[in-house]
């Protein structure tokens, strides 16, 4: 059996249509709207106008310009950097004794000094690959009409359309995983298309065409330090050498379907269209990255022949094979989830995307299709960035347009890697978990010696606040940053708890006996870190992450012990840890060691505001209402809290999410929503899903009714601000946690529906335990169920304010109600 199980094989493989892709007919016209269709009447002018494709290593993104149109491009693999084999600062570990003492004299300010001296170097930066450009040399804005835009998620295929001088003109837009290429058809109904392609890299590169193809030849640089360093001048931020760093070839190839007209090269790399009435314009592109342990220049893959063989396998092929094999790879996974939560008036629904989001914030209309696209639109992004092994999505997901981007475009590990893969298994697209499930091995690599040298423990391994694609672990910050962020150990567990679950969503035991290892050492680390104090077993030092305390006397830090978040995370991997102990028959000795652990783990407190305490004193926050809610781990995504098994410490997470308010940042937003579900708050959950879909206007624009803060992009993108797609999964997540929640144990069927969503039904979401879920509501009562278990197994359904036990065989299909 393979690592993962596929729940559902589509049937017929040219057309998936869910039962949301139905067409909803526009007041007063003939016209129809696809209900997973992005529609916009103009081109974008910002990236987060503009639409993005990807087949999980390339991607790109598309403007739909009509003189000019912009795409620019991707490869997930192209970082700076090489294997990270180096210790910044070999024997940190050694200035532990310092801090500790510091903190048990309570000595706040010279203990955050002494925490610098355990970091090391910065991670790497993911890079931008490049743009095409396609230039109309005939095309004028007066000639331009009927001009339409759009994203079919449920195809995963971007369109522009225009009328230009009484003719059609469609550009079409797809990145197809099997073939690994991005394919551009051009069609014209008029006189042919005339148009330039160029190829142009933010990177050292150089560019030559023949024979219709163009040739890009580049590399990046092997190393740089993140934008916000102010260490170096801003010149030195990326450091090239021809010698050094991954290096690419990108092909794009022009072919003409017609006889009406020709395609030329010239020696300055150009290629153009010369009264083609149809061009197929194929993009391909191998980067030289071979693992996160092999130089790229010396030990790399042999791109240049790859990427030949992929223009060639793709060049052979029509225009109907490469689509009809790109739409049924995409749509068996797709077509697995369809959600219907209501209809939205047709007058709006025929309004254009954009113009929709502004007016669901600005007027607070109903309309549960752009809610249920918001869903789907995760699982779009999920399947579209996340398919490259070891590689999994990234800060911006896949798609970046800046040599800098922000925060490095890495993997931030103290919430927004994690985040990126909440609904991986709910939204039944385990497949897509797989590139950060084996990116897991990487970091225990180099996660035990960032144990030893920085931590100085004798086992396990351990993940700072920031990695990339070389499974850098090391704290960062070059001994210059500020703790509250810089000098967070915890990643590691973090992380780690992906693995139970992947298990429990597929009973997988062949996967959990691999990488039951990955999960022990993670647990490993935990115990070797944690430190005693008045008989209670805590870490010292530590931080909640980015969030900073207020003492008594208005010190403002971030240094400290026995903070909430710490423990939070030990004691949910110490529990997915024994689990898989007990699960796999092995290891009593360390199942245990977790028991005594646990029974001396200090325990959480309730602060004198009746929030859920997040550091060891009951302090306050330097800012109340920060955007980290790290001490409430252990509601969402742990699962150790909750208001069935610890009512009181729910309640404690209620208030906290209560004093913190609602004006946050995107990914937060995301991760908010959860936790109201995870609380029952079918009010305050409907409230803060709306409050992630506050439109935001794109960061470049600067007219007066610009907005600003953390929400929704017209593209539907997530906006931290800057762009982050964390926000955009946490979402998604969150939606099936109002539908359904789920233990190794039970089903809970509606558990935070919101009023507004009175009457649906969704089909194909997945239960801990193995099991498939569909159903149909009204009036707030399942109407319509049906389980399905992949593995076979027991579990207690509970929906309707009853509860019914079911007990079923590996594969077996039940309807379990039908009124």
């Amino acid at each position: 059996m393979h690592w993962w199980v596929a729940t559902v094989v589509m049937t017929s493989p040219a057309t998936v249509m869910t039962a949301q892709n139905t067409m909803a007919g526009a007041s007063g016209d003939n016209k129809t709207y696809n209900r997973l269709t992005l529609h916009y009447d103009r081109p974008a002018e910002y990236f987060e106008e503009a639409l993005v494709i990807g087949n999980g290593t390339m991607g790109a993104i598309v403007y739909g310009g009509t003189k000019t149109d912009r795409i620019s491009l991707n490869d997930i693999t192209l970082w700076t950097g090489e294997p990270d084999r180096d210790v910044t600062t070999p024997g940190a570990f050694k200035a532990l004794p310092e801090i500790r003492e510091l903190l048990d004299n309570e000595d706040y300010r010279e203990a955050e000094r002494a925490n610098r001296k355990i970091q090391g170097h910065f991670s790497e930066s993911y890079q931008p690959l490049g743009q095409l450009t396609i230039d109309y040399t005939d095309n004028t804005a007066r000639d331009i009409t009927a001009y339409r835009r759009s994203l079919d998620i449920s195809e995963a295929v971007a369109r522009t359309q225009y009328m230009k001088g009484g003719h059609m003109q469609t550009s079409e837009y797809f990145a197809s995983a099997p073939d690994s290429v991005i394919v551009i058809r051009l069609q014209s109904s008029g006189k042919g298309i005339h148009a330039t392609l160029r190829f142009t890299s933010q990177l050292p590169c150089s560019v030559t065409a023949t024979d219709g193809e163009i040739t890009a030849d580049g590399y990046a640089s092997y190393h740089a330090l993140p934008g916000y360093y102010k260490g170096v001048p801003a010149d030195e931020h990326n450091l090239y050498d021809p010698e050094r760093g991954t290096r690419f070839r990108t092909l794009v190839r022009a072919i003409a379907r017609d006889t009406d007209g020709k395609i030329k090269s010239y020696p300055s790399g150009d290629v153009k269209i010369e009264g083609c009435r149809d061009v197929t314009i194929i993009i391909a592109n191998v980067t030289s990255f071979n693992g996160f342990d092999r130089n790229p220049a010396t030990e790399g893959r042999d791109y240049r022949r790859l990427v030949k063989q992929r223009m060639a396998r793709a060049a052979r092929k029509t225009d109907d094979e490469l689509k009809h094999t790109h739409l049924y790879d995409y749509q068996r996974f797709f077509g697995r989830v369809s959600l219907d939560i209501g209809r939205t008036d047709p007058a709006i629904a025929a309004m254009t995307t954009d113009k929709q989001l502004r007016l669901y914030t600005e007027e607070g209309q109903a309309n549960p299709d752009l809610e249920a696209l918001y869903f789907q639109y995760g699982r779009y992004l999920l399947i579209s960035c996340s398919r490259t092994d070891g590689v999994p999505a990234n800060l911006q997901g896949l798609w970046n347009e800046k040599l800098l981007p922000p925060w490095s475009c890495n993997y931030t590990s103290n919430i927004n890697l994690e985040e990126n893969y909440w609904a991986a298994e709910t939204a039944n697209l385990s497949e897509m978990h797989r590139p950060l499930l084996t990116f897991i091995s990487n970091l225990k690599t180099t996660g035990e010696t960032t144990a030893r040298e920085y931590y100085g423990t004798g086992r396990g391994w351990c993940l700072g606040h920031n990695t990339d694609i070389w499974a850098m672990t090391c704290p960062v910050g070059l001994r210059v940053s500020d703790p509250s962020w810089a000098c967070w150990n915890m990643g590691g567990a973090w992380v780690s708890t992906h693995i139970w679950e992947h298990y429990l969503f597929t009973m997988d035991k062949e996967f959990l006996a691999r990488n039951y290892p990955l999960l022990k050492g993670a647990a490993e680390f935990c115990m070797d870190w944690l430190t005693e104090k008045d008989g209670h077993l805590l870490t010292s030092p530590g931080t909640s992450p980015e969030n900073r305390y207020k003492t008594p006397d208005g010190f403002c830090g971030a240094t400290s012990y026995g903070n909430t978040s710490d423990l939070a995370m030990t004691r949910e991997c110490l529990l997915d840890a024994r689990e898989a102990a007990r699960t796999l028959g092995r290891d009593k000795n360390f199942i245990t060691e977790i028991d005594r652990t646990l029974k001396r783990l200090l325990p959480y407190h309730v602060g004198s505001n009746g929030n859920l305490q997040e550091w060891f004193h009951d302090w306050e926050d330097q800012d109340p209402q920060h955007r980290h809610q790290s001490h409430l781990f252990g509601l969402y995504p742990g699962h150790h809290l909750s208001p069935d098994a610890t009512p009181e410490l729910a309640r404690a997470c209620a208030r906290t999410l209560e004093i913190k308010g609602d004006n946050t940042t995107g990914w937060s937003t995301g991760w908010r929503v959860n936790l109201y579900a995870r609380l029952l708050d079918s009010k305050n959950v409907y409230h803060i899903y709306r409050k992630l879909l506050s439109y935001v206007s794109p960061d470049g624009y600067k007219g007066k009714d610009a907005r600003r803060g953390g929400g929704t992009y017209p593209n539907l993108l997530d906006a931290h601000s800057p762009f982050q797609i964390d926000g955009n999964f946490g979402g998604c997540a969150g939606v099936i946690e109002m539908l359904m929640q789920s233990t190794p144990s039970s089903i809970t069927l509606l558990p935070a529906l919101p009023e507004q969503w009175p009457d649906g039904n969704v089909n194909g979401i997945c239960a801990r335990g193995g099991f498939v879920v569909s159903m149909k509501w009204s009036k707030g009562r399942v109407t319509e169920l049906t389980l399905t278990s992949r593995q076979g197994g027991k579990t207690t359904l509970k929906y309707n304010g009853i509860k019914k036990s079911v007990n079923m065989k590996a594969g077996e299909t039940r309807r379990i109600l039908h009124e």
